[in-house]
């Protein structure tokens, strides 16, 4: 999975950094969790992630469990636009080149923009 996450001004930016770090500590120990890494441009207003999980039902307790939950909730209002992709690989494809990770979200960008699943 990856994930693109835009906010709304460079004053949101240290917050989402400071939230995103209590996120990254849960899923480093989440059930299922193989590996997770973000890139940040914070002069971008823009943060990557890239993970990988067992399957979709890890990552979604990972997603519905705190801090996460309660992050994204309290975050929404300083978020300008989020993408996020979903494949499958196999352990020999580990791990996900982040080139990879952005062909995607910008495919799946353009498809969202497109009304396109």
């Amino acid at each position: 999975m990856a994930s693109r996450f835009e906010v709304r001004s460079l004053k949101d930016v240290p917050v989402f950094l400071l939230r995103s770090l209590a996120a990254w500590r849960q899923v480093k120990r989440a059930p299922g969790a193989y590996g997770a890494s973000l890139v940040a441009q914070p002069f971008r207003r823009t943060f990557l992630t890239l993970s990988a999980w067992r399957d979709r039902d890890a990552l979604y307790a990972y997603a519905r469990a705190e801090p996460h939950r309660g992050i994204m909730r309290d975050l929404r209002p300083a978020m300008r636009a989020s993408t996020f992709t979903f494949w499958e690989a196999t352990a020999e494809d580990l791990p996900v080149a982040w080139s990879e990770a952005r062909r995607r979200l910008d495919e799946q960008a353009a498809a969202d923009a497109a009304g396109r699943p």
